[in-house]
C-alpha cells in the first residue's frame, strides 16, 4: 500500500496533512501529469476532467484547490453533488481523460477524500497510484503555481437516471411499491428518490437534508437501525440505506430485520445463475464475508474467490476470473454486467428487481441461509506496526486460530482509510469467539505500543 493512497483513494481529516490547501493543489497537479497519458486514442482538444463531490462542507474548497492544481490547460466539468458511481459512468460516456470524486464515502463528516477514475471508469491501479505518489513524495519538491481553470457546471442527473433504468428489464415498474429510503444526508439525497419515484414506487425518505456536517451521522449504510424500524412501521416492501457517496447500500426486510452485503449476494448470485447471467458460476468476495454464506453458495454450485478487503481487490478478481458479481459485506456490491465499480443505487434496483421477479418477500431471503456468529472489534491506533513485530502476537494468533478446530477463523487487519485496527473472529459459539477476540486484543494493547491517545 502506498504512503498516501489507501484502499479507496487518499483520505484524512480536512485541513490536516495531506488535506492542506497547498498539498491538495499538488495532488491535482500530480494527477494532471500522470493520468492524461492514459486517455483513449483519438481524443482531441483540451483534456477533460470531471469533478464530483458528496455533501461535506469542505468539498467546495477542496474542489477549488484541486482545480488550481490542474491548471488552465484542462477543461473541468463541475458535476456538483453527485454519487461516486455516477462519475465512474460519466467519465466513460463523456470520453473524459479522468474523473475526480471528493468524498470520504462512509467516514464521518470531519474526514474527506480524493479518489480518481481513469477514462475506463475504473479506480486507479496500484502502478498508476505509485506514479502519482512518486511526484508528490519524491526527493525533488513539487512546485505548483496555482492556475485559474474555468469550471463549467454540468447537471447529468437525468443521464445517470436513464443509465440506471436501462439496466432493468423492459417495462419494469415499481408502481405502488412502498420503499423506505435513507440517503445518509449524502450525495444521493436528490437522485435516489427521483429514480425510485420515476419507476412508480411510493417512497418515504429520511437522511435527505444535508447541511455539510451531518453526512453519515446516525444514518446511512453504517447506521441502518432508524431505516429498518421506519420500514417496518410503515409496512414497506423493504428499506434501503445508502452511504455518503452512494457506492454501497444495505437493506431491511418488511419486518425491520437488517440485511447486509452478504445477504444481497445470497439473493443475487443464485438468481443470476438461474437466469444464465452468472459467468463461470462464481462470485468474488472479501475475507470479511460470513462463513455461512460461503457454505450456502457452495451448496448452490457457486464458487467463491476471496480477496483482501477493498473493492479494487474484488474488481481485480472479477476481471481475472471473468465474474459478473462480487462485493463486500459492507454493502459495496459490483454488478459488472452493468458497471465497473460499486453502485448503491444500481445494487438497490437490481436486488429489488430480482426479489420481485422471484415473488418472495425480503424476509424469506434472510432465513434461507445460516449465518455464523461473528465478533467484530476495532481499536484506534496511532501507528500501524507489522503484526510480526508485536512481541508474541503471531504465536498467540496461531494458538487461538487452532482452538477453532477448522470451524471458524480469525481475520485481523489495519484499515486502509482510517487509523484503526479491525478484528473479525468467526465460529459456531458466540461466547468462545468473544473470548478469543478479547484475548487477542488484550495482547495487542499490551505489546504493540500503537494505541492512539484518547
Amino acid at each position: 500500500m502506498g504512503k498516501l493512497f489507501g484502499t479507496d483513494g487518499i483520505r484524512g481529516i480536512t485541513w490536516d496533512y495531506p488535506f492542506t490547501p497547498d498539498f491538495i493543489r499538488k495532488i491535482g497537479y500530480a494527477a494532471s501529469q500522470v493520468l492524461p497519458k492514459y486517455k483513449k486514442k483519438g481524443h482531441s482538444g483540451k483534456p477533460v476532467v470531471l469533478i464530483g463531490m458528496d455533501s461535506r462542507a469542505s468539498g467546495r474548497l477542496i474542489k477549488k484547490y484541486l482545480a488550481e492544481g490542474l491548471g488552465s490547460k484542462f477543461k473541468v466539468l463541475d458535476l456538483g453533488i453527485i454519487p461516486t458511481p455516477a462519475v465512474s459512468y460519466l467519465v466513460q460516456r463523456e470520453n473524459a481523460d479522468f474523473g475526480v470524486v471528493i468524498s470520504a464515502s462512509h467516514n464521518p463528516p470531519e474526514f474527506n477524500g480524493i479518489k480518481f477514475f481513469s477514462n475506463d471508469g475504473m479506480k486507479l491501479n496500484d502502478a498508476i497510484e505509485r506514479k502519482i505518489e512518486a511526484l508528490l513524495l519524491g526527493k525533488k519538491p513539487l512546485r505548483v503555481r496555482p492556475g485559474r481553470p474555468v469550471l463549467e457546471k454540468k447537471d447529468f442527473t437525468r443521464d445517470y437516471e436513464a443509465f440506471l433504468r436501462s439496466t432493468l428489464p423492459e417495462g419494469f415498474s415499481l408502481k405502488g411499491v412502498k420503499i423506505l429510503l435513507d440517503c445518509a444526508n449524502g450525495a444521493a439525497y436528490k437522485i435516489a428518490p427521483l429514480v425510485l419515484r420515476g419507476l412508480g414506487a411510493k417512497v418515504k425518505v429520511i437522511g435527505d437534508k444535508p447541511n455539510g456536517r451531518n453526512i453519515n451521522v446516525g444514518c446511512g449504510a453504517l447506521h441502518t437501525e432508524k431505516m429498518a424500524a421506519a420500514a417496518a412501521k410503515w409496512g414497506a416492501f423493504c428499506g434501503v440505506s445508502l452511504d455518503g457517496d452512494a457506492d454501497r447500500c444495505m437493506f431491511a426486510d418488511e419486518k425491520g430485520a437488517q440485511l447486509d452485503g452478504d445477504d444481497i449476494i445470497s439473493m443475487a448470485a443464485p438468481y443470476l445463475k438461474s437466469r444464465g447471467r452468472l459467468t463461470n458460476s462464481g462470485v468474488s468476495l472479501t475475507f470479511m464475508s460470513n462463513y455461512g454464506l460461503l457454505k450456502y453458495l457452495e451448496g448452490q454450485g457457486i464458487s467463491v474467490t476471496q480477496v483482501p478487503v477493498g473493492d479494487k481487490n474484488v474488481t481485480d478478481a472479477m476481471e481475472k476470473g471473468d465474474l459478473k458479481l462480487g462485493g463486500e459485506s459492507s454493502g459495496h456490491i459490483i454488478f459488472r454486467e452493468f458497471a465497473p465499480t460499486g453502485d448503491g443505487l444500481l445494487t438497490a434496483l437490481q436486488t429489488i428487481a430480482a426479489v420481485r421477479d422471484m415473488g418472495k418477500p425480503f424476509s424469506w431471503f434472510r432465513r434461507h441461509w445460516a449465518r455464523y456468529p461473528q465478533v467484530l472489534e476495532k481499536v484506534k491506533v496511532a501507528h500501524k506496526p507489522a503484526f510480526k513485530d508485536v512481541a508474541g502476537f503471531s504465536a498467540k494468533l496461531t494458538k487461538l486460530e487452532s482452538s477453532l478446530k477448522g470451524n471458524g477463523r480469525i481475520f485481523i487487519r489495519y484499515s486502509g482509510t482510517e487509523p484503526l485496527l479491525r478484528l473479525l473472529v468467526e465460529g459456531r459459539d458466540k461466547a468462545a469467539i468473544k473470548a478469543i477476540a478479547d484475548e487477542l486484543l488484550e495482547h495487542y494493547r499490551k505489546h504493540s505500543g500503537a494505541l492512539a491517545a484518547k
